[in-house]
């Protein structure tokens, strides 16, 4: 019988342990690599190797930023802080770039590596791929977005519906929503499904400017028909010809031009300023105003005539605070637009962020929506946004106040509560833990609440 030493058995004990620990290692989906003090990487398991693409013979002993080559090597390194403060990171949401030049999103984990007397020798850091979860968030966000429109609401999604059948046809559109709800891009997702999506379409802001200068910018104008009118100038009807010209807050408009805007929607002709000729006009009219022009015509600022010209298809578009549940997919879409344009990653938001951006009541809609989180992003210094990352108009919002400006019933409240949660539930296929997390709730407090429902 073959005889081993108690040194002889040590050592081949330690070896099998090595041996069993690299077996496990192996045997898991998250990549796993280990570095000493000086960053150099001593183990590297199977997943790592496949989701970075090279092997762990050639990632060992090299600098762990040579292999893992992420956007947050050269600046905010999770390992080098873990190392530096002693603390672990948790799920920190990192890009790395592949042996294939392939970007990867992952989620990134890091700990301190001890020997047996206690003292730290290095560092361990697990990672996983999400490539999956963005193309399964993208594909969700992707049935509830049309022509650059996000929405999970039942009304808006009615609307969707009807801008195929608007499109078909020349008539024209009057759109009604508050500032901010997003009118031109109704217009232009209107004019992109038509047989005029090849001609321009043209816009003009009609509360934009006074009333002489509207005058000329919608109708053009010949060489000495006013003051400093040195040349001809067409105008935006002109501009769009063949196309589509979207008047945006046509309420605004002043009786003279009315009259005169009347005719160009009845006869299809119209006079450039300091000219008798008429001009023919292939144009189709889109308006779209924040007022409520019912009540301006029975106030005798708005012509009766022309309202009815306008108003022969309407689409009301509702308020950001009447459709909650599309605010995560809006501000995460926003946020990735931001990160897109200027390159520094951010993960996402924490969930006090979301909480208050859903008691928020949005005066300035999907455009105030917008701006907070371009705000947010470029204060931003850490990997999710936080509170203090906000404007000032969601100071003092506490975990169950309301701002000022919104007193909603309690019916409504629950009647809003339970849209979120159905909607959360349906971005996440019905898994009540990850519902609960994006709303910022615990997960007995879900099930509550749907029980409540």
């Amino acid at each position: 019988m073959k005889r081993f030493s108690k040194k002889g058995q040590a050592g081949a004990a330690s070896d099998q342990l090595s041996n069993d620990l690299r077996t496990i290692l192996d045997s898991i989906n998250d990549g796993v690599f280990t570095v000493d003090d000086q960053f150099h990487i001593t183990s590297f398991n199977r997943a790592a190797a496949e989701i970075i693409g090279i092997t762990p013979e050639e990632a060992l002993g090299k600098p762990c930023w040579q292999v893992f080559n992420a956007d947050i090597c050269e600046g905010a390194c999770a390992l080098k802080e873990t190392m530096s403060t002693g603390s672990p990171l948790i799920n920190k949401h990192v890009n790395i770039h592949t042996s294939a030049h392939r970007k990867v999103s992952i989620n990134v984990s890091t700990a301190l590596l001890r020997n047996q007397n206690g003292d730290v020798v290095g560092g361990v850091e697990s990672f996983r791929d999400l490539t999956l979860v963005e193309e399964l968030r993208k594909a969700v966000e992707g049935r509830a977005t049309f022509h650059q429109m996000t929405s999970a609401n039942h009304r808006m999604w009615e609307i969707f519906k009807l801008l195929p059948l608007l499109a078909q046809s020349d008539s024209t559109v009057l759109i009604h929503g508050e500032s901010g709800t997003g009118k031109e891009l109704m217009a232009r997702a209107i004019h992109d499904l038509s047989a005029r999506a090849r001609k321009p379409l043209v816009t003009l802001n009609c509360g934009a400017l006074p009333d002489n200068l509207l005058e000329a910018e919608l109708f053009g104008h010949k060489a000495g028909a006013f003051t400093d009118a040195r040349r001809d100038r067409k105008g935006r009807i002109a501009a769009a010809e063949g196309g589509t010209l979207f008047l945006d807050e046509i309420g605004d408009i002043s009786a003279p031009l009315q009259v005169r805007l009347l005719r160009v929607l009845q006869e299809r002709t119209y006079e450039p300023l300091g000219s008798n000729d008429s001009v023919k006009a292939n144009v189709r009219f889109i308006a779209a105003t924040h007022r409520d022009l019912r009540t301006e015509v029975k106030a005798g600022r708005f012509r009766e005539d022309l309202f009815y010209r306008l108003n022969v298809m309407q689409i009301a578009i509702p308020p950001l605070r009447e459709r909650k549940e599309d605010i995560p997919a809006l501000a995460r879409r926003f946020l990735d637009r931001q990160v897109a344009l200027h390159g520094r990653p951010i993960g996402g938001f924490a969930p006090e962020v979301m909480n208050r951006f859903m008691r928020h009541s949005w005066p300035g809609n999907i455009r105030e929506l917008e701006n907070a989180v371009e705000h947010a992003y470029v204060l931003c210094r850490r990997d999710q946004i936080h509170v203090s990352d906000l404007p000032s108009t969601f100071e003092g919002m506490g975990s169950t106040s309301f701002p000022k400006e919104a007193s909603p019933s309690s019916q409504d409240l629950r009647s809003q509560e339970s849209a979120l949660i159905q909607a959360a539930l349906d971005r996440h296929n019905g898994n009540r833990t990850a519902a609960a997390k994006e709303l910022g709730i615990h997960t007995t407090t879900l099930w509550r609440k749907l029980r409540r429902a």
